[in-house]
């Protein structure tokens, strides 16, 4: 969450201030392979929807279709499971008739502003709620207010539905930060013009293709890719415009790590090796939409430019000595700050095997980010650095440890990937215990609250509380394009989820706690035919499970 939407001087410096008309600015990116112009040519379907109001879910009475977990080895993740959806239903709204947006939301809990990088989070965990509340589609309402260039407002207010007037280019300068105080030089290629529509502030984290990707992967949904396609190269393509600097990198200001120490080394125009990595995830990301739809050419040409931006922060943002990777300054130096930015690369894929175990080495490292609870934001050795959490000065925040947890799990480091969010429930859960909730961030210390840190925050540190305990406690994970289940079945104790759906289908999975033979009964329905695979122990077992039929398995 934004430190400065907490403290934010632009409210004052814009107050009063009224969008009088948006400027159209041709969608021609800078170096593309391909022209989006066939792209581009289609309407925005988001655009054209207009919302029919309809009853917000309520929890008591939307509580009996969420998916009961089961985990009888500690009923306290349980009770922190149901007490994050109590909170979660707090936060779902109905757009008002003049915000022009399309969808009911969840919302990030903090002002009367939507955000773009909280609500991609919060999708997450919603997705194992759906279609019983509002998750994914909360995304509608960013691409229903995407500028005619590709630009979308990382923050819109909720009730007028119109961007943050502090992150309004209202100068028509050239690319600027007006929190950072600072205009943006091109190093090694032209300023582009016009000016873009929105500051630097706005334009940061492009992960709205991963956001969409993990709803597929529950939902199974191709015809929302579709829907979604076009404004997604958009966006796309508005980042390389604006932000790619002239070393084929991408710039930031503080890419929402509000009082990072990293942020003073890359005013200006340095490039962030977070948002590099990010625009590699984005270009694979397209290519796959672009598969799933049968745009050969255009998958060919995201792949590419992909491994181009891989190949560059390889070769300048990896430091071969400390074996890390580092932002760099307009100048092109390293800088000299070791963040969680880092990792980024890790679920960008842009690490080679040898780097990749450079950073788990670095994960496991006391020194810096092996902390009692990790992923701290910040390395422990750097200056700063803050035991109580500092906000982006070493807490843990559920964002960016997903984001280093899907990172792990893409360079095959499941074991890791687990113990890191197993860790995190512990902490959390012992927090909840003390406190009767869940915050917005956490120390890497100790099992407390940060410092500071809003409590209730449901919020990303929903991630947590659910999908974690679905995921890596209970062990399931779904993949509704390939009609598969597998689990993961860690704990002795009884486990399992009762009414998980994916796809289209619901289903019952229990595994019970051994006996006194030491097998144990495995049993799952489903109303509609899947693919479950377990392991337990090292077995590997595949059950075809049909419609309609209660299966029982010994393990």
């Amino acid at each position: 969450m934004s430190h400065k939407r907490r403290f934010n001087p632009v409210n004052d410096y814009m107050k009063g201030f009224l969008i009088k008309h948006r400027v159209i600015i041709a969608a021609v990116a800078v170096g593309a392979v391909v022209c989006a112009q066939e792209i581009c040519a289609q309407p925005n379907y988001f655009k054209t929807v207009t919302y029919t109001p309809s009853p917000l879910p309520v929890f008591r009475e939307t509580k009996e279709k969420l998916p009961p977990p089961i985990f009888d080895e500690n009923s306290l993740y349980v009770q922190m499971y149901w007490k994050t959806w109590e909170l979660g239903f707090r936060n779902f709204h109905e757009p008002t008739p003049k915000s022009g947006f399309p969808s009911q939301f969840i919302d990030a809990a903090f002002n009367q502003n939507i955000f773009l990088w909280d609500t991609c989070f919060l999708t997450m965990f919603c997705n194992y709620a759906h279609p019983s509340v509002p998750g994914i589609g909360s995304l509608d309402n960013f691409y229903a207010k995407q500028h005619d260039d590709g630009e979308i407002c990382r923050e819109i207010n909720r009730t007028s539905g119109i961007d943050f007037e502090g992150w309004i280019n209202r100068e028509r300068r050239n690319l600027f930060s007006r929190w950072g105080k600072f205009s943006v030089t091109y190093k090694g290629r032209e300023v582009p013009q016009p000016p873009p529509v929105l500051t630097l502030d706005s334009l940061n984290h492009p992960i709205l293709a991963w956001a969409e990707k993990e709803s597929i992967r529950i939902t199974g949904s191709r015809e929302r890719i579709k829907r979604v396609f076009e404004p997604l190269v958009r966006y796309y393509r508005a980042f390389q415009r604006y932000i790619r600097q002239g070393n084929g990198l991408y710039m930031t200001d503080w890419a929402s790590m509000d009082n990072s120490p990293r942020n003073d080394f890359i005013k200006g125009g340095g490039t962030a090796v977070d948002t590099s990595s990010q625009m590699v995830l984005f270009g694979n990301q397209l290519a796959e939409f672009a598969d799933l739809l049968g745009k050969k050419k255009e998958a060919d040409a995201f792949r590419k430019e992909a491994a181009e931006t891989s190949s560059l922060i390889r070769e300048k943002m990896w430091d071969p000595d400390k074996e890390f990777f580092y932002d760099l300054t307009l100048d092109g130096e390293r800088t000299p700050i070791k963040t969680i930015a880092g990792y980024w690369v890790l679920l960008a894929g842009a690490a080679t095997r040898e780097q990749a175990d450079a950073l788990v080495a670095e994960l496991n490292n006391p020194k810096t980010f092996g902390r009692p609870h990790r992923v701290p934001t910040l390395a422990a050795d750097q200056a700063g650095y803050n035991k109580y959490g500092g906000y982006w000065r070493g807490s843990v925040w559920a964002p960016t440890e997903t984001m280093v947890i899907r990172g792990l799990e893409r360079y095959g480091k499941h074991d890791l990937a687990r113990e890191i969010a197993m860790e995190h429930l512990k902490h959390i859960g012992t927090v909840f215990e003390k406190t009767g909730t869940v915050w917005e961030n956490y120390s890497a210390e100790m099992s407390v609250q940060g410092r500071p840190s809003k409590p209730d925050f449901v919020g990303w540190t929903g991630i947590g509380p659910i999908l974690y305990l679905f995921e890596f406690a209970i062990g399931i994970k779904a993949d509704a394009v390939e009609n598969r289940i597998v689990w993961n079945v860690t704990s002795p104790q009884r486990v399992g989820i009762e009414k998980f759906w994916f796809g289209d289908k619901t289903v019952d999975l229990v595994c019970e706690a051994a006996g006194e033979n030491g097998k144990r009964t495995l049993k799952v329905s489903s109303n509609k035919p899947f693919t479950l695979v377990v392991h337990w122990k090292g077995n590997r077992t595949r059950i075809e499970v049909p419609a309609g039929k209660e299966i029982s398995q010994q393990l």
